[in-house]
């Protein structure tokens, strides 16, 4: 065999050996393995983060527009004029209940008897059964507050006259009311509070799905950011201390 033969089979057979292992450990250590992937959320917690976020967002879609627009009324209540409207109604007591009323040992903040409040439904439209009023020697004064509006009814224990006056300032004022929970009693309250709630889950799964998507969308943290940083710029260059 020649020279030439002997080296070609030589490089042949060195072709068909098999890799040593410290190669193996050498490929390991040199990063030829893929990078691992970052954990992604479950698909269930996916699920469950869209599924709060869009019911949630429901709940709360009427309520958002309502307290949104209302808050373009409230900063510019100035130059919104609502037509004040006002209602005055005098009667006169029964005999007996004038009677009753003159001897009737009222306290501040005692509860309207229950004759006196038939009679003001009947003669004023008014349901006072479960309101307060303010006695003192000379009269009887049930304040009547209201969204939108005011009222009261005075009687003069001596005579036994008791005039109503109501007044509404109209529905932009009463939207306004709502929004600012004024005189609205106990159930609106509790809605409000609902409503917030409800508007914070909207906005904590808003949340965990912008950052679920913000690698294919790189525009997401500046853009929260900035709805973080303007009000307080604003706060800290507009606003007077």
């Amino acid at each position: 065999m020649s020279s030439a033969e002997t080296i070609a089979s030589k490089t042949v057979s060195d072709q068909r050996l098999p890799c040593h292992p410290q190669d193996d450990a050498h490929d390991k250590i040199s990063g030829s393995r893929p990078p691992k992937r970052k954990k992604r959320l479950s698909p269930f917690w996916a699920k469950q983060l869209h599924t709060w976020h869009w019911m949630s967002s429901a709940i709360c879609l009427i309520g958002m527009l309502l307290f949104a627009i209302t808050g373009i009324t409230l900063n510019h209540a100035g130059a919104i004029e609502g037509q004040v409207q006002t209602e005055n109604v005098t009667r006169t007591l029964t005999p007996g209940l004038a009677d009753f009323i003159q001897g009737y040992n009222g306290k501040a903040g005692s509860a309207v008897p229950p004759q006196l409040a038939d009679w003001i439904n009947q003669e004023f439209g008014e349901r006072v059964a479960d309101r307060t009023a303010e006695w003192s020697e000379d009269e009887v004064y049930i304040p009547l507050p209201r969204p939108g509006g005011d009222g009261w009814i005075a009687i003069d224990r001596a005579s036994g006259a008791a005039e109503y006056e109501a007044t509404s300032r109209g529905w932009v004022s009463w939207l306004n009311d709502l929004h600012k929970g004024r005189d609205t009693g106990a159930a609106w309250s509790w809605f409000i509070d609902i409503f917030a709630g409800a508007c914070v889950i909207f906005c904590l799964t808003g949340f965990f799905l912008l950052q679920l998507h913000a690698r294919h969308r790189p525009s997401t943290w500046p853009i929260v950011g900035a709805g973080l940083v303007i009000p307080m710029l604003l706060i800290a260059l507009f606003m007077h201390s």
